[in-house]
């Protein structure tokens, strides 16, 4: 991912109306980010808990995308739709997010399982100790991020194209 300017993740933001935009409190470290080791930008508000925010590039521009967590917590620990963690480091809840548009206008909503602190593309970077004699940890991390990047990029286009 390329490094972005505050101005231009808030202006990315596709399914949040004008006001929602212009309150999104956007990261004060942003100079600290390895954005080449992401294949999303994400963070949370502590001032909004239950609001996650994502930034990924899609056709080369950025795309931001608003999420809701759910407030009723999930009975079992689930597994991450975007990274496919088995590790789960980190806990996983369930997000929603307004379509852009006049289906998200209209209340249209898809939902995801995602790892609540935004750590996918770390989980799939990590490199697992061989599975099995001749098992090439590095073409499985490989074949994770590209996973990663797909489930991703089909998310943000379903909620930016969606009808």
């Amino acid at each position: 991912m390329h490094a972005l300017s505050p101005s231009a993740l808030r202006s990315s933001f596709v399914n949040v109306s004008l006001r929602e935009r212009s309150s999104i409190v956007i990261p004060a470290d942003l100079d600290a980010t390895t954005w080449d080791r992401l294949d999303y930008f994400g963070w949370r508000d502590a001032k909004t808990p239950l609001l996650g925010f994502v930034v990924a590039e899609i056709d080369g521009s950025p795309v931001g995308l608003q999420l809701r967590q759910t407030e009723q917590p999930t009975r079992t620990r689930p597994q991450c739709s975007w990274c496919s963690d088995v590790t789960l480091p980190n806990d996983v809840v369930f997000f929603s997010a307004r379509r852009a548009g006049k289906a998200g206008r209209a209340g249209n909503t898809v939902g995801t399982l995602v790892c609540a602190r935004f750590e996918c593309s770390r989980n799939a970077r990590r490199l697992d100790p061989p599975a099995y004699l001749g098992h090439d940890a590095a073409a499985a991390r490989d074949r994770r991020v590209e996973a990663l990047r797909t489930h991703v990029d089909t998310f943000f286009r379903d909620i930016r194209d969606g009808a």
